[in-house]
């Protein structure tokens, strides 16, 4: 009878939001005076730039793709994904969302010492959590490639060096480096052998790993291709300020741990206070339970408890 009456509250909950986001979008197509669509109009190219990749759907069902399309944030998410490495479509990653925050209000739901606003709280934090494994996923990725990358521009340095093409020397670059880097500088060596410019295959190359490392070897290259010059130094040299930067960087990491393990440690302290004060005397603490604003108190301190602690996690990323 629990089990059948969770799966009732989570799927109410699940058809209320997907309600409320269709309401959402029905409001906001008549207050901007948009007619209705089902399927998001085709893109034309009118630039004449050459399209080498065909166009992903935000959604396999019609209607959440035409009504992704109508918000600016489509792109960012999309780039987001990208950036992970995920192949999920951006109506996927919408549905694990909705599905995820539902699923954590059915569950809160049935808990008696949660009140109700903790409920709409622990859905939120439930349906953040598949976005929050895209910027984890994201974050990993990138920090991997940014590892890798002061080597490649040793190799492509050396390369150049011995008299090889900037082309035959970034095909080599493929073949011994390792993933992600050698997926998205093959994607770059792809796109030129495809009838890219060098410059259109290196501004994709920084839109898809942005980093500020990668926008200073696609401006070197560039520059390279019009003007001539020694590229081979200027990668040398930009390799050798990336490591700098990383062991600053990691000096600074190695200082500010001392503020992480702070963080750690006063988050889990009060919870560790709790939990000892139920053991030595269980009546202390149940009297929040028995009195009406208790679970209010209750669920507010645990709110606080994870608001400190990504504050004070802020503080202490100090980025160069």
């Amino acid at each position: 009878m629990l089990v059948l009456s969770t799966i009732l509250v989570f799927l109410t909950a699940f058809l209320a939001a997907a309600a409320a986001v269709v309401v959402g979008w029905v409001i906001l197509l008549r207050r901007s005076g948009l007619t209705t669509q089902l399927w998001p109009a085709d893109l034309d190219d009118s630039q004449g730039t050459p399209r080498l990749l065909k166009n992903e759907e935000l959604s396999t069902i019609s209607l959440l793709a035409a009504l992704l399309a109508r918000f600016d944030f489509v792109k960012s998410v999309n780039a987001q994904l990208a950036e992970a490495d995920l192949s999920w479509s951006l109506g996927r990653l919408t549905a694990m969302m909705l599905l995820a925050g539902a699923f954590g209000m059915a569950v809160f739901a049935k808990l008696s010492f949660v009140p109700s606003w903790g409920v709409l709280v622990a859905g939120g934090t439930a349906a953040y959590l598949p976005y929050a494994y895209v910027l984890r996923r994201r974050k990993v990725r990138l920090g991997r490639f940014e590892e890798q990358f002061p080597d490649a521009l040793d190799y492509l340095s050396r390369a150049l060096r011995a008299g090889h093409p900037f082309a035959v020397s970034l095909e080599m670059l493929t073949g011994e480096n390792v993933a992600p880097l050698s997926l998205e500088m093959r994607r770059t060596f792809d796109e030129r052998q495809l009838g890219l410019s060098w410059d259109q295959a290196l501004e994709n190359l920084a839109r898809r790993v942005p980093l500020v490392d990668v926008s200073f070897f696609a401006a070197a290259v560039q520059i390279h291709t019009r003007t001539g010059g020694k590229l081979g130094e200027v990668l040398g040299r930009l390799a050798e300020t990336i490591r700098e930067r990383c062991a600053l960087r990691g000096e600074i990491r190695s200082i500010a741990a001392h503020g992480r393990l702070t963080g750690k440690v006063l988050t889990l302290m009060p919870l560790f206070v709790a939990g000892v004060m139920t053991l030595v005397n269980p009546d202390y603490l149940l009297i929040l339970l028995a009195n009406p604003y208790g679970k209010d108190l209750i669920m507010a301190a645990v709110v606080c408890l994870i608001l400190a602690h990504l504050v004070i996690r802020k503080i202490v990323d100090i980025r160069i």
